[in-house]
């Protein structure tokens, strides 16, 4: 006779209707790894920085001044 297993919250969530049996693991992997830039922000900068788009302005304006910053060097 079998034992019984438990089910998992992973398993209540898969319903028998779902078909996994001819998917391709990773299939699509590599493709959205090459679209997307991930950084991971330190716990200290997350908490000055808790978006991507304050991550993105303050970048932005790093860029700026440096760029005037090397123009000033140049002359």
């Amino acid at each position: 006779m079998k034992k019984a297993t438990k089910k998992t919250q992973h398993d209540l969530d898969m319903l028998d209707e779902y078909d996994f049996s001819k998917g391709i693991r990773g299939k699509y992997a590599e493709r959205y790894a090459a679209g997307n830039n991930i950084a991971i922000l330190e716990p200290d900068v997350a908490e000055v920085f808790p978006d991507s788009e304050s991550v993105n302005e303050a970048l932005r304006m790093l860029i700026r001044i440096a760029r005037r910053n090397s123009d000033r060097a140049l002359v």
